[in-house]
């Protein structure tokens, strides 16, 4: 496969002096010299393709300042005959005066455009084109072996074409088109759609050849068969014609400017001689002319339509040149058209899905509802999994890595200062494992990601995953052969010369991403972010809804619990001296005496407990550095009475962690633990055990809070008569006992209760593991660590 200007071979610049040095280049006399790609001035050779001549005229008086050498067999004028001599030597008046007509009222700038057949001296016509650079005039003048003004009708043809390319429904439709376009129009050997991929390398997209060529439609060709150096040209011109590949190059005389030293930039000449380690290569495939075109998207190189000849040299007119250029700029412009057609009906279906989850997560629960719904996160975009981090947990959909390798993940983006610097933040790769060596075995499932973080600060974030897709690309030749042979300065870089089709494979990659995915994720982000916001907002003004009852529940609760227990005094007082009055002869009477006490002293009791724990929410926590050794200690000694009903082992682990906390809120914490650990137990010897988990140390358990394992958990352990699981949330109520008043010692049932307003009031939680007649295990998590 060859496109324009190609070499074949890449390589840094060589450090040594170029031969050409002080001196204007030319392919003719240096072209052998050539070491790589990068040493070669391909918009300035010094030369022009034999078939044709050029003139350089100073613009403000068309003298002649350059000719090329080949001036006396087709202008019937040698150089030295012309230079310094008005373009009238050459042209005569008459046409002299319609060229300069021309050159000032057409748009000639960078812009070549014909004006005229000239009689060669040989007898052959010469079609003569005009433009204008960097102060000069270049008259271009071509044996095509046509006349520009005879000839088939080229309008005719480019309308229908023109028609044909406005029709097409997709992107290879396009592309099949106009490569059916450019052979009618021609009527080369081969003609092919050339497409750049994101690395660099090309692929042949679409093909129209002789029956009995064989195909390159699906082959692959590595980036260094076109160099930099010749891209950059094919972003500035839309054509490069080459009549006859090999054939003798005619030099400019001077090879430099005489008013300025400087070498003429041919970028825009028909008659630019071509690349020597590009004329190597074409000839390495067997051919003999060509015909390259400049696919664009905007300023951006997208590709090329390459066209081949093997049978000689062909003769590309300018009207056949000009309305395969036209081609070429159509369907630049047809290009973002079709591809837009091609997704369209993809987009309106992953909109309407978007809008369906952003409904699904307002009515039902927030994000996470875009998770376990009935549509998806994986149905927002092609992907096979997805994973949100959202309330201090991963949220996990298809084919995913593991949090902890999600984790990892995420970690890495947050440290890119550009992941999380603005709203259009994002991050795509079809390839991860690149990005992440260590961690190469996620591309099995994780080797495209699209990733979109939804706050600048935190970790909230969206991933959408596609996996390793396994293919084999084909490529025209060995990419890596690069042959050496001996040049005039030592052995030098030649084009690749094997083309036969080389197999590789490629792993760690997933189906690229598309712009127009990407742009969708972007504003599935921004409605996220505004559903995020809005929810927020509802939650604050909740909260400080929330807080205000609380406070005045909290106060109710004081006084009320305060104020009643003046007048239950008075009725325990009374009840006692009615005890001990002679009036209270009757058994009967003296047995409803004694249960009003009783009564009293429970109704006591109840006040007690309701009026510690509304102080419970009213007083300000005291943090400081607790060590939990001595505090646990301290709180087995408070419980001390407990521990001698019956048999008991205590076991505390070594070295329990210093934390920061309220000392005196947490001990309480422990006393009703150990507390309720020693009363509810029918064991003949109690057993209770005292530990902790460092932070990230276990796996949380999926009826675990969401974000427990970020701090230390502290536990404490029983073997007591365990706790139904139908009773989880009950056992956190005020007054909620689940066994008979007078059974295990009575109680008020407010222990529980106290022990979670205190670690909410910490920003932790607590929990429990429990089994019937087993025993129970109660964690608890500090959130001030």
């Amino acid at each position: 496969m060859v496109r324009a200007e190609s070499n074949g071979v890449s390589g840094e610049t060589s450090e040594a002096r170029l031969p050409w040095e002080g001196q204007a280049y030319s392919v003719k006399r240096f072209g052998t010299t050539i070491t790589n790609c990068a040493s070669e001035p391909v918009q300035t050779p010094g030369c022009i393709q034999g078939h044709g001549a050029l003139l350089v005229l100073r613009a403000h008086d068309l003298t002649i300042a350059q000719v090329s050498d080949n001036s006396g067999a087709l202008l019937g004028h040698p150089p030295e005959a012309l230079l310094e001599q008005s373009v009238s030597r050459v042209l005569g008046e008459v046409r002299a005066e319609e060229l300069r007509r021309f050159l000032a009222c057409e748009p000639v700038d960078r812009n070549p455009l014909y004006v005229l057949t000239f009689p060669g001296h040989n007898g052959s016509a010469l079609d003569v084109t005009v433009h204008t650079t960097e102060g000069v005039v270049i008259v271009e003048f071509e044996a095509t072996g046509h006349s520009a003004v005879n000839g088939p009708d080229y309008f005719s043809l480019i309308k229908q074409s023109v028609h044909r390319l406005q029709s097409v429904s997709s992107l290879q439709a396009l592309g099949d088109t106009a490569v059916a376009e450019i052979r009618g129009l021609t009527r080369m050997d081969r003609v092919m759609v050339y497409k750049f991929h994101d690395d660099g390398h090309g692929e042949v997209v679409a093909e129209s050849r002789r029956p009995e060529l064989s195909p390159w439609l699906g082959l692959h060709y590595p980036a260094a068969d076109i160099p930099e150096p010749a891209r950059a040209l094919l972003r500035r011109t839309w054509i490069r014609p080459m009549r006859e590949i090999g054939a003798p190059l005619s030099e400019l005389v001077p090879l430099a400017h005489p008013d300025t030293g400087q070498p003429l930039t041919m970028t825009h000449c028909a008659l630019r001689g071509p690349s020597v380690m590009h004329t190597e290569y074409l000839q390495n495939m067997g051919v003999t002319a060509g015909l390259t075109l400049s696919i664009r998207r905007g300023e951006q190189l997208w590709g090329l339509i390459a066209c081949h000849h093997y049978t000689g040299a062909f003769d590309l007119p300018y009207n056949m040149r000009a309305a395969c250029e036209l081609i070429a700029q159509i369907v630049s412009l047809q290009h973002k058209a079709a591809e837009d057609r091609d997704y369209l009906s993809r987009q309106l279906r992953f909109e309407e899905v978007q809008q369906l989850l952003i409904s699904q997560a307002e009515h039902e629960g927030g994000l996470p509802a875009m998770i376990d719904g009935p549509l998806t996160l994986v149905d927002a975009l092609d992907a096979q999994g997805a994973a949100l981090f959202h309330q201090g947990r991963w949220w996990r959909v298809g084919q995913t890595p593991q949090d902890h390798e999600l984790d990892v993940i995420a970690d890495w983006l947050i440290k890119r200062p550009e992941f999380t610097s603005s709203t259009e933040a994002v991050f795509v790769t079809d390839a991860l494992g690149k990005f992440m060596p260590d961690n190469h075995d996620l591309s099995i499932i994780a080797a495209g990601l699209l990733a979109l973080p939804l706050s600048k600060r935190g970790k909230n974030l969206i991933f959408w995953f596609r996996p390793e897709m396994l293919r084999t690309i084909e490529w025209g030749g060995n990419p890596d052969d690069k042959p050496m042979v001996p040049g005039p300065n030592g052995l030098r870089l030649t084009p690749r010369r094997s083309f036969e089709i080389f197999s590789d494979s490629v792993r760690g990659q997933s189906v690229p991403w598309q712009p127009w995915e990407i742009e969708l994720a972007l504003r599935f982000r921004l409605v996220v972010m505004q559903l995020v916001i809005g929810r927020a907002e509802q939650l604050t003004e909740l909260n400080l809804n929330l807080a205000r009852s609380n406070d005045d529940l909290d106060a109710f609760a004081y006084v009320a619990s305060h104020d009643l227990k003046e007048p239950l005094r008075g009725i325990h007082k009374y009840a006692h001296q009615l005890t001990d009055s002679a009036a209270l002869s009757n058994p009967l009477d003296a047995q409803r005496v004694d249960g009003l006490i009783r009564l009293t002293l429970r109704m006591d009791s109840l006040l007690e407990s309701l009026l510690h724990f509304s102080r419970v929410g009213r007083v300000a926590l005291e943090l400081e550095e607790v060590d939990l050794d001595e505090l646990v200690h301290e709180a087995l000694e408070m419980v001390g009475a407990r521990r001698a009903e019956k048999p008991s082992e205590v076991v505390v682990a070594p070295q329990l962690p210093h934390m920061r906390a309220d000392r005196v809120r947490l001990r309480e914490v422990f006393v009703n633990l150990l507390s309720n650990a020693f009363k509810y137990n029918d064991k003949t010897n109690v057993r209770i055990e005292i530990g902790w988990y460092p932070a990230h140390a276990i796996d949380r358990k999926p009826h675990w809070p969401s974000d427990v394992t970020q701090h230390p958990i502290l536990y404490v352990k029983d073997n007591g008569i365990g706790i139904e699981a139908r009773h989880a949330e009950q056992v956190y109520k005020m007054f909620k006992r689940l066994h008979g008043r007078d059974e295990y010692g009575g109680g008020t049932g407010a222990g529980l209760t106290i022990v979670k307003k205190l670690i909410e009031r910490h920003g932790g939680d607590v929990w429990f593991d429990s089994e019937p007649g087993v025993g129970s295990t109660f964690y608890v998590s500090l959130g001030m660590q």
